[in-house]
């Protein structure tokens, strides 16, 4: 789902990173970059649906699919997302629970 977005998976940054030899911080640099990059795609894809709920709502679009098929993908993603601040949040607190 995420390649569909035409965002770059994560799995594809690593290795590449690693072939490259960047840095910790150009890795960073390119995480944040991507981490950016899928926000800006959710909020490209909530725009849409809140465009077309008010076309729908002033009658100007007849095929509700469309507005359904929108509707269902922003979901997603938003599910998506805040499912990765989850994990990304457990993963902070584990480092932060190790003995140093």
């Amino acid at each position: 789902m995420v390649e569909k977005m035409g965002l770059q998976p994560l799995q594809a940054i690593i290795p590449q990173s690693a072939a490259k030899g960047l840095s910790a911080s150009e890795v960073t640099d390119q995480f944040g970059s991507f981490l950016s990059d899928a926000i800006t795609k959710l909020n490209t894809q909530q725009q849409q649906v809140d465009q077309l709920n008010e076309q729908f709502a002033k009658g100007e679009i007849s095929d509700v699919h469309q507005l359904i098929i929108a509707s269902e993908k922003a979901s997603l993603g938003l599910e998506l997302t805040v499912q990765l601040r989850n994990k990304v949040i457990d993963a902070y607190q584990e480092v932060m629970r190790m003995q140093v």
